[in-house]
């Protein structure tokens, strides 16, 4: 491929590329900002916790919904409402000095990024052509990783410097620049394919209309629907298991806050490194690999770490499962892409994303409970062999020859 064609071709996805990267980091930055400033108002660890069920909640909540508008809606200019709403909410955040008022910005903040995640999702299966899609989620995964890693940085350096409502407002322009790069993106959809959806009023019948939807294409899909909920069987359990990290790492490994912080940061270069090896050999790899084997080996390195005695054996197993979750997330979205239908992405998006919203608070919630009966490593070894369970299970049903056409790159859309 010429220079000329490579950029031509290239040139929106890394236009896209660039704006979800600035999102991301701001995204990282504003949450840590935000757990201290509610740490300096309250002085309470669990008012800080209550941020993370506030997040679980309103996320829960937009599923049920979001999804019949998103699909009914013009995705760019979505994309850009949804970034000026949250930057505009993110600039008053600072001026609420009460918790209620806080978690009730937190809650809604939460809405709108939740609907712009769906809608970018949407967005990017649609400019994206299919046999460039597997490409741009290693791309984005990379930048997934570097928002990981440079986010955190970068907050702590302007808590350095200035103070949390600092980066609180470095968010908020992030958010602006990401909308307006979002303006320079061409407009994807047809005006009368948007129109046709809008003429239905949007009510509790059409959201039954919609979910009923979503049941006939998981019934009529059953392979689609058992690789979509498997994955998110896995992201469950991380999730949950992740909320235990902090007290297993320092109350049942005896490690101190210095020896924590360092082992973050080792997961945090597991993710980039693993981040730019995907880039560097993804298209060498079949997507049914990327999210079989990639899965297999992040349930490995949850099993490794729940299973260590020493800061040296749980380090190993944190770089091993935050260096697999790049494969594992790029062969996922790239299946996601190919196999949803495109025009009803939003709902079945929103709706699957609903259940599992519901069962991570179910799950962190049992857990929660389970470490006042049983030890903390009782619990998180038990998570990481159902982990292993699920991602075995995985990786038999994605590589079978039989199942080949839902990973070739040949659009179903």
């Amino acid at each position: 491929m010429s220079v000329n064609k490579l950029i031509e071709t290239w040139r929106y996805p890394a236009i896209l590329l660039f704006s979800i990267g600035v999102s991301s980091v701001g995204s990282w930055i504003y949450f840590i900002a935000l757990n201290l400033i509610v740490l300096n108002l309250t002085g309470s660890a669990i008012a800080v916790s209550g941020l993370y069920i506030v997040r679980a909640l309103s996320k829960l909540f937009a599923s049920f919904w979001s999804g019949s508008l998103i699909d009914r809606l013009n995705k760019k200019y979505l994309m850009i409402v949804l970034n000026l709403f949250e930057s505009l909410l993110i600039v008053t955040l600072p001026f609420f000095s009460t918790l209620p008022w806080i978690y009730f910005m937190v809650f809604v903040i939460t809405i709108a990024s939740s609907m712009y995640h769906l809608t970018s999702m949407t967005y990017i299966t649609k400019l994206i052509p299919v046999e460039q899609r597997k490409r741009f989620n290693s791309l984005r995964s990379l930048l997934d990783s570097g928002a990981f890693v440079t986010g955190p940085a970068i907050a702590g350096l302007l808590f350095t410097i200035g103070s949390p409502n600092m980066a609180i407002y470095l968010n908020a322009i992030a958010l602006f620049l990401s909308a307006c790069i979002t303006f320079g993106m061409p407009n994807i959809e047809a005006n009368q394919q948007l129109a046709s959806k809008a003429d239905a009023k949007f009510s509790y019948k059409v959201l039954y209309s919609d979910w009923k939807l979503v049941i006939r294409f998981s019934l009529k899909n059953p392979y689609i629907m058992m690789i979509y909920l498997l994955f998110s069987a896995m992201i469950v359990m991380m999730t949950a298991t992740d909320s235990l990290e902090a007290a297993f790492a320092t109350q049942v490994l005896s490690l101190s806050e210095g020896e924590y912080g360092v082992l973050v940061g080792i997961a945090g270069a597991g993710v980039l490194v693993g981040s730019l090896m995907n880039t560097a050999i993804v298209e060498k790899i079949p997507t049914a690999w990327l999210i079989g084997l990639g899965s297999l080996i992040t349930a490995l390195g949850y099993l490794i770490f729940t299973s260590s005695y020493t800061f040296l054996i749980a380090s190993l197993g944190c770089f091993i499962l935050s260096f697999a979750m790049a494969f594992a997330n790029t062969g996922f979205y790239t299946f996601y892409q190919n196999n949803i239908p495109v025009d009803s992405m939003g709902r079945i998006g929103s709706i699957y994303g609903f259940v599992e919203a519901l069962f991570i608070i179910i799950i962190t919630a049992v857990f929660g409970v389970s470490t006042e009966i049983i030890s903390i490593r009782y619990v998180v070894v038990s998570a990481a062999l159902i982990m292993l369970l699920v991602s075995i299970t995985l990786l038999i049903f994605t590589i079978q020859p039989s199942k080949a056409k839902f990973y070739s790159n040949i659009s179903k859309l």
